[in-house]
């Protein structure tokens, strides 16, 4: 079954309080998907808007992905250039929170959206019977919080895209979706607009926290949270992996088993299943 789009994700607007993000949403079920947004600013319903998208935890065979947005007036640009936002893998835990607090201390001109994709979303779209594949679930994911933008009121004129696969491609696909927009998508292109920048910040908290707040599901089992980065190549995250695995049933859900990282576990610690299928 090909996995729900976008477009039909439920949006919760998340508070404004301090730097902290509001997931509850997200630890009542961690299954799904979550979509989360700032109030929009009103500002940005009335000026031509600069928005920029980009995403967190693509890689990791553990936790979700987040994809983000990140808004503002063209005239504030400045403004949020001020801040020193940058690509958030190039800074740290700390700066990052201290960054995205400063958003939010700004939120009269500077707004965001989060979808929150599960590692059990991801696993199941991958492996379904219809493929859907993690570059189209990343494309698909973009377009849902551009048009969530537009939905919402933002008077968006410039969107700016790091880019996933072929840059090309992806900006002519959203330029057909989106042919009011003017549509930049470039490789590093966190590294390049400071509205990526911004995004990449909101993405990368969203995931940390969620990461470490994460919800098990599976209650009969005596499951830790020294995982580590959750990268494929990280020896804590391996050995994580090997400590959960259950024979039978596998992983917690906290684990994208469509990774080749935990495929191979599973061949190695876990039972051969035959499945007799009736005729």
């Amino acid at each position: 079954k090909r996995a729900q789009k976008p477009e039909s994700a439920t949006s919760v607007t998340a508070g404004v309080g301090s730097g902290s993000m509001d997931l509850s949403e997200l630890e009542k079920d961690n299954t799904g998907r979550c979509r989360l947004s700032s109030p929009v600013p009103a500002v940005c319903c009335k000026e031509p808007c600069v928005l920029g998208v980009d995403e967190a935890g693509r890689g990791p065979v553990l936790g979700p992905m987040v994809y983000a947005i990140c808004y503002c007036p063209q005239s504030r640009l400045a403004d949020l250039e001020a801040l020193k936002v940058a690509d958030s893998k190039t800074l740290s835990e700390n700066e990052r929170d201290r960054l995205f607090s400063k958003m939010q201390e700004d939120r009269d001109f500077v707004g965001w959206a989060l979808d929150v994709l599960s590692p059990n979303l991801i696993s199941t779209s991958m492996l379904g019977r219809v493929k859907y594949n993690l570059n189209s679930l990343s494309h698909d994911t973009a377009s849902g919080l551009i048009q969530h933008a537009l939905d919402q009121g933002v008077n968006v004129t410039q969107v700016f895209v790091d880019t996933v696969g072929l840059a090309a491609s992806y900006q002519e696909r959203l330029q057909q979706r989106f042919p009011d927009v003017t549509v930049t998508v470039k490789a590093k292109a966190d590294a390049l607009y400071p509205v990526v920048s911004a995004a990449s910040i909101c993405a990368k908290v969203a995931r940390d926290q969620a990461v470490k707040s994460w919800q098990f599901v599976e209650k009969e089992q005596d499951l830790d949270a020294d995982y580590g980065s959750g990268y494929p190549n990280d020896p804590k995250t391996k050995a994580w992996l090997r400590r959960h695995v259950e024979p039978v049933f596998g992983f917690p859900q906290l684990v994208r088993f469509s990774w080749r990282t935990a495929q191979a576990i599973l061949e190695t610690e876990a039972e051969n299943v035959t499945w007799w299928v009736s005729p």
